[in-house]
């Protein structure tokens, strides 16, 4: 199996699959109060891999983002079952756009990252003191941006401090995954005038 940093549209598609699968649990943990456990550590996990060499090794490996291609194939195809997770993303991508452009702001989120990369190694990263940490991280500094992501839910888990901090923690997640989409070349003309291709690719990463 080749590695996709060889195909720039193959890690781009995988970075949008990093994206949705996390914005999937954004909305599942909003919903429920609940993420699911191995989802959750792929897309924390990618937070600490500031350094990886490939988009496989962001997320630990391809098999581990199998649910966000399983999401893009609902969407290429027009069946998304979750019709808020397309403009759940449209938002998380006009975020970063304003994250990249602030250095300072840059810079401290990843001064925070590394200062929580201790503790996510010793504890794991889905550990609660963990999540509580880049929660504030995303608190103190993305949330502060325009536009908001703004995040619908059941207003009883969304009034629970540790369901915000991981809402918030996997929402960092996501951006994340943005960063990482534009980094391998990605724009929103790919939506446009690379959907076929895009939709092609999906199916051939699920093989």
């Amino acid at each position: 199996m080749s590695d996709t940093s060889d195909n720039p549209l193959s890690a781009r598609v995988l970075a949008l699959a990093g994206l949705v699968q996390a914005l999937a649990q954004v909305r599942r943990i909003a919903d429920t109060g609940q993420a699911n456990a191995s989802v959750l550590e792929t897309s924390l996990g990618s937070v600490f891999r500031i350094e990886a060499d490939s988009p496989e090794g962001v997320y630990g490996g391809r098999e581990q983002v199998r649910p966000g291609l399983m999401l893009l194939r609902e969407y290429f195809g027009s069946k998304p079952k979750d019709e808020q997770l397309p403009r759940l993303a449209l938002s998380v991508m006009q975020l970063e756009r304003r994250f990249v452009g602030d250095a300072a702001m840059a810079d401290k989120v990843q001064a925070g990252i590394r200062a929580q990369s201790g503790p996510a190694r010793e504890l794991g990263c889905t550990h609660p003191d963990v999540i509580a940490a880049m929660g504030s991280l995303y608190a103190d500094t993305l949330s502060n941006l325009r536009p908001r992501v703004l995040v619908q839910g059941n207003p009883h888990y969304l009034g629970q401090a540790g369901v915000v901090a991981e809402v918030r923690a996997v929402l960092l997640a996501a951006v994340r995954s943005a960063v990482l989409w534009r980094q391998m070349g990605g724009s929103m003309w790919d939506f446009l005038l690379r959907r076929r291709a895009m939709a092609a690719t999906v199916d051939e990463l699920l093989r």
